[in-house]
């Protein structure tokens, strides 16, 4: 589940940056020239948590941790599944799963990659003692119920039955029930593996591993990360990654903003190389200045506006949030605000993936007429407000929201920034903000169940995305038929109906679709940003 920041996608992106001070109105942190030791540098928001993977639901630390960890499985531009750190995923039922290890990885301390370092990974995970962000996508594996009693229970297991290691290449995984998509879910944050030195003596993760994590991926931390006072994160690669590596460079530098506008004009002065969403402010002439190095690419990620439905009663009328939603005109903010490169969303199912239907969505039509007096009728509110993240460059298009609501729904509409994706996001974690807010999705994997079980299923509220706290038995149920189901066809279908429940509830207001906007300096070519909003680090070469 990877909330995203920017107003590109998601988290996240978010499938989603702090002002770094030495930039302040620009100012370079050096030349990255073409020297191999000289640090390819990208910007990047402020991660909301220390990174540790099954913590890290936003993209921003996802970001991070894809260029640390190396996930079982990557996707291919078909959307079709690879092996990365496995050597093979096999199953005779969808319900029994054996996944073997590819030789070769190891840790950045040396130590060996096995397959009790998943096991350990996963069920720390799991437990809610430990209250990770995404614990809950271990609800299907046989025995994740018993780390999970409930509030006020105790947790008398450390393991989860389900987790078996045959050996140390092979971990074998049973699940509650069928699942197809479990191969497909693998390439996620959630499901990277730890070592040894990530725990503690109490069997916790450390903050000292959250500020420097080792991982088995193509870099490793050159120094540990301070959340709030460093304003760059620097890696360099891992000599003994046994896959491809970039060709002429050594060194990754995340620099961290807090204004998409800094990091752009940063861009053009190439004082960073990539700007993997550039802010909505630049996308009309982004083509004219940088050229070549601008692009604009399909993407899988959702853009909402969001209700607390839990805690906040104002919204609990089904008719009131129709009436928001056909208050807003889709098709100009994608156009105008956007510069077309957004799509109006008609559906919780991006049309990337399969299962996105064309018109789902009825209350997505803007319609103002009708929006005013259902709204009049419901008693809607005399006043809305509507918080964002300002460090994802979504100003523009949420003042666009707010503007038709003030005019169509005729009542006063306050927009409330945040300096920090992290800080709404800590917010809307502590049921504290009672406004509507903006909210970015980004794929973790290539499945119309991604949309639905990590945002809005019921077990999402405490272990997941699913910041509306939106609970409805029948979507549940409906989700969980669909993984059952004997056939990704009929799986499908049965997705397709948990997304009519959603477009009946209106939990979120679908906005619109994202494009990829980003950008890079001179200094560097071939960059490439994959399906997950991420950067394919060993294809870029200093230019």
């Amino acid at each position: 589940m990877r909330v995203t920041k920017g107003a590109q996608i998601v988290a996240g992106t978010a499938l989603l940056a702090i002002a770094v001070a030495a930039c302040g109105g620009g100012a370079s942190t050096g030349d990255s020239g073409t020297s191999a030791d000289t640090p390819v540098r990208m910007e990047l928001g402020e991660p909301q948590n220390l990174l540790v993977p099954s913590n890290t639901t936003e993209s921003e630390g996802a970001e991070v941790l894809a260029a640390v960890f190396e996930p079982l499985v990557n996707y291919d531009e078909n959307k079709e599944v690879v092996e990365a750190a496995a050597e093979s995923i096999t199953t005779e039922d969808n319900k029994v799963w054996t996944i073997k290890l590819k030789p070769g990885y190891t840790w950045h301390n040396g130590e060996p990659l096995i397959a009790q370092n998943y096991i350990d990974a996963w069920n720390y995970a799991a437990n809610q003692d430990n209250a990770q962000g995404a614990g809950y996508f271990f609800g299907r594996v046989e025995g994740h119920a018993d780390l999970n009693p409930g509030e006020g229970k105790q947790v008398t297991t450390k393991e989860m039955s389900g987790l078996k290691a045959v050996d140390d290449t092979t971990l074998q995984v049973t699940l509650t029930a069928p699942f197809s998509q479990f191969r497909t879910m693998l390439g996620y944050t959630a499901f990277y593996p730890l070592p040894k030195a990530a725990f503690g003596a109490d069997g916790k993760v450390t903050n000292e591993y959250g500020e420097k994590p080792i991982g088995q991926g193509l870099f490793k931390l050159d120094k540990p990360y301070k959340k709030g006072t460093d304003q760059t994160i620097d890696l360099s690669i891992y000599d003994k990654y046994p896959a491809k590596k970039p060709s002429n460079w050594t060194k990754l530098q995340f620099k961290l903003y807090n204004s998409s506008e800094t990091a752009y004009n940063d861009l053009q002065g190439d004082n960073v190389d990539i700007q993997d969403q550039l802010p909505a402010s630049a996308i009309a002439s982004a083509k004219t200045a940088l050229g070549d190095r601008y692009t604009d690419q399909p993407d899988a990620g959702i853009g909402y506006i969001g209700f607390p439905l839990q805690y906040n009663d104002e919204y609990k009328d089904i008719k009131v949030r129709e009436a928001i939603s056909m208050a807003i005109d889709r098709k100009t903010i994608a156009e105008t605000v956007f510069a077309g490169t957004r799509a109006p969303a008609d559906d919780f199912i991006n049309p990337a993936i399969a299962g996105y239907r064309q018109g789902a969505c009825a209350a997505c039509t803007y319609d103002p007429g009708k929006a005013k007096e259902q709204y009049a009728a419901a008693k809607g509110p005399a006043k809305l407000e509507l918080g964002y993240n300002a460090d994802g460059g979504h100003k523009e298009w949420i003042e666009a929201v707010a503007n038709n609501l003030r005019a169509n729904l005729g009542v006063e509409v306050t927009v409330k920034p945040f300096e920090k994706f992290a800080n709404i996001l800590d917010d809307l974690d502590a049921k504290k903000y009672k406004g509507m807010f903006r909210m970015g999705w980004a794929i973790d994997y290539p499945s119309p169940e991604n949309y639905l079980t990590p945002i809005f299923s019921t077990g999402a509220i405490t272990t997941g995305s699913n910041y509306a706290g939106y609970s409805n038995k029948e979507f549940d149920e409906a989700v969980a038929k669909g993984d059952q189901a004997a056939t990704p066809e009929e799986g499908l279908k049965l997705y397709q109906q948990a997304d009519d429940i959603l477009i009946k509830d209106l939990p979120y207001i679908p906005v619109y679709f994202y494009r990829n906007n980003s950008g890079y300096s001179t200094k560097v070519k071939n960059v490439k940003i994959n399906l997950l909003n991420q950067v394919e680090w060993a294809d870029v070469e200093k230019a």
